[in-house]
Order: structure tokens, then C-alpha cells, then sequence
């Protein structure tokens, strides 16, 4: 049962506009969603269904939240198939911890294949990392950091070590500002590592440069994807309730009638709604398998990223299909279609971009490129 009651979901959404338009951090709805137990673990397929929802009210404090939602959700996967190494993650999330998602970085399309930041063994098992992460949702509050960098120690076998940084341990800081076109209330700033030191007791994996099979990396895709996924699911959600309210209000100056008896503008609508309806299915169908252990073999990451693909693309149209049909009133910047179209142009940023997709997917199909 979710605990996102209509009450707080209401609370939610009248806020959004002012954290929008002040460049805010979402900070009463995360005290209010903490409190009522949202941050801790639990199954993917709720997770999603109920990130779609907050999104549909908030689409910031939605984003924000799935890089804790992720974080946690990696440590359930593991959990799930046997291997305690994250038991302690789990554990932390239950008792309140907040986990940031630090792992993007400025020029890397290699994503979680390699790494621009360094990565330094100490004698004691830690690591020291130091590099520059870009937006680092959650800035202003996270409490536990997840982080990569490469250890070229030994040069002919360089290394991806993934760890969590705790917030008082310092050899970190916010950069830069976010005075960004949508999503503003995630206040994602870079994060500049300066030999932060992660413990060899939070080291999570070390592996080799390059794709893994690794359940630590299949649980980041994964939960990544689908969250993502969900959050532009809801805004799509939210976008085709406001155009449906749209042309039922509207009324022709020519004919007299309202435009929701208009044909074409009941065209455009019953086509949103049609592509809409088919990210339900998708989304949770994959989230369900997840939860289950299903075995998918090679296409899991093949529709891993062609749901995040589909979904953002899905998202983006239906927003741009409610805003035509609702006039000219949706350009104005007071409008939540207007915010609604901002915070959608933001799924084109998230990985895995339209090419990353596309290659996975024919590479499932028809192979590697030949040298």
C-alpha cells in the first residue's frame, strides 16, 4: 500500500511552483516523504508506481528522490540473489540515511564503463577519490554519496573501484551553480572530490574497465532505467489530465461547441493517451521480473534502455500534445504545462541517450560491429 495519501500528494504539488521559480531544494517534501517511510527499501514494481505518481504532482521531487530510490534499489538486487555485501545499505536507508547518485562526469560517454576520476588505493583498503561528478541530485541533503573512480595502480590492469562517501568525512564540495531550464528543485550540482576518503568497509566493487556483467552493475542499470523511466511516465500523466481539462473548457468562437468536441483535437488526445498507455506494461512488466529474478539473458539490458528511450520520447510528446491543444495560455511561464515541458526536456540528458540505446539494442540483435 503506498503512502503517498491525496493529502500529501496535494501538499506536494502546491509547492512545486515556488521551489520551481526560487531555484529551491524540494526540502519540506523530502521531510514530509521521509517521515512517512518513503525512503526505505522495498519492491521495484511499488517503487515505480509509485514514482510515476509523485512525478505526476512534482516531477522534481520525483527525480531527486529516485537517486536515493536507485541507490537502495542496487542493494536490494543483491540481497535478492544471495550476496550480503550491501546489507549495511540497506540498513542505513532504513534508519533514514540519504544516498546521492555521484557518478556522472562532463565529457564521459562511457558512463559506468570507465571513469575520469582517480581512484587511489591506501595501505588500509580505502581509496581516495579525486575528479569532478556533474549533477549530483540531492546535493543540499545527501548523507551517504556513491561514487566511482579508476585505480591505475597497476598499470596494465586498471581497475573501477565504486564506494560510498560519507558527508562528514570531507575532500568534497559543491560546485558551480543550477540555475538550469527544468528540474530545479533537484539541486544537482557538481561535486568536486579532492582525495575524499572512501573506507575499505564501503567499497562496494571492484571490477575491470569496461562493460560487466556484475550484479552491482546490472542492479545500477536496472533500477536506473526503470526509475527513470517512471518519472516521465508521470509527467506524461499529469500533461494529458491538464489537456483533457483543456478542451473541455475551451470553446470554439466559430462553431460555439466546446474543443473536446472538436475531432481533431479528440484525435491528438486519444493518440497521446494510445502511446502512453503502452509505458504501464513495459515499465512494470521489467520491474516485476527484476523483483522475481526472472532471467531475461542478454535482453535485459536491450529493453533496459528502450524503455528509458521510449518513455522520454513518450513523455516529451504528450506534454507537447496537451500544451497545443490548451492554447496559448500553456506558453506562459506561469502555466504547469510550460514547467511540465521544461522538466520533460530533461530526460534527453539522463544516460542511456538515443544512440547509447540504439547501439545496445542492435548490438543484442545483430551483434558486435565488426573491426
Amino acid at each position: 500500500m503506498t503512502v503517498l495519501t491525496p493529502e500529501l500528494l496535494d501538499r506536494i504539488r502546491s509547492r512545486a511552483p515556488g521551489y520551481d521559480r526560487d531555484n529551491a531544494f524540494f526540502a519540506e517534501d523530502l521531510d514530509e516523504l521521509r517521515a512517512v517511510g518513503y525512503l526505505a527499501p522495498r519492491s521495484l514494481r511499488e517503487t515505480v508506481r509509485d514514482q510515476r505518481l509523485l512525478a505526476a504532482h512534482a516531477p522534481a521531487t520525483a527525480l531527486g528522490i529516485n537517486m536515493h530510490l536507485v541507490t537502495v534499489g542496487i542493494a536490494r538486487v543483491l540481497r535478492d540473489r544471495g550476496d550480503d555485501s550491501l546489507a549495511w545499505l540497506l540498513a542505513d536507508a532504513e534508519a533514514g540515511e540519504l544516498f546521492g547518485f555521484g557518478n556522472s562526469e562532463a565529457g564521459n560517454d562511457l558512463v559506468m564503463f570507465d571513469s575520469c576520476t582517480a581512484a587511489v588505493p591506501r595501505a588500509d583498503g580505502s581509496y581516495a577519490f579525486t575528479g569532478t561528478k556533474i549533477f549530483t541530485s540531492l546535493s543540499p541533503a545527501w548523507t551517504r554519496l556513491g561514487i566511482f573512480g579508476r585505480d591505475d595502480s597497476d598499470p596494465g590492469n586498471p581497475r573501477l573501484v565504486h564506494g560510498f562517501l560519507d558527508r562528514a568525512a570531507g575532500g568534497h564540495e559543491a560546485v558551480g551553480d543550477w540555475d538550469v531550464l527544468g528540474m530545479r528543485a533537484t539541486q544537482s550540482f557538481a561535486t568536486r572530490l579532492e582525495g575524499a576518503v572512501v573506507p575499505a568497509d564501503r567499497i562496494a566493487r571492484v571490477l575491470p574497465v569496461g562493460p560487466s556483467a556484475d550484479l552491482y552493475i546490472f542492479g545500477l542499470f536496472g533500477n536506473f532505467l526503470l526509475l527513470i523511466s517512471s518519472v516521465y511516465a508521470g509527467i506524461a500523466d499529469r500533461a494529458l489530465e491538464l489537456g483533457v481539462a483543456a478542451v473541455k473548457e475551451r470553446k470554439s468562437m466559430k462553431s460555439g461547441a466546446a474543443y473536446s468536441q472538436d475531432p481533431d483535437m479528440r484525435w491528438q488526445l486519444a493518440d497521446a493517451a494510445i502511446a502512453l498507455d503502452s509505458l504501464a506494461p513495459q515499465i512494470e512488466g521489467l520491474a516485476r521480473d527484476l523483483d522475481e529474478l526472472a532471467d531475461r539473458g542478454s535482453a535485459w539490458f536491450r529493453q533496459l534502455a528502450g524503455t528509458k528511450t521510449r518513455a522520454v520520447d513518450v513523455s516529451r510528446s504528450v506534454v507537447e500534445t496537451a500544451i497545443r491543444v490548451s492554447g496559448g495560455s500553456a506558453y506562459s511561464s506561469a502555466n504547469e504545462l510550460s514547467r511540465l515541458y521544461r522538466d520533460a526536456l530533461a530526460g534527453l540528458l539522463h544516460p542511456a541517450d538515443p544512440e547509447s540505446a540504439h547501439s545496445t539494442v542492435a548490438t543484442n540483435l545483430l551483434g558486435a560491429l565488426e573491426p
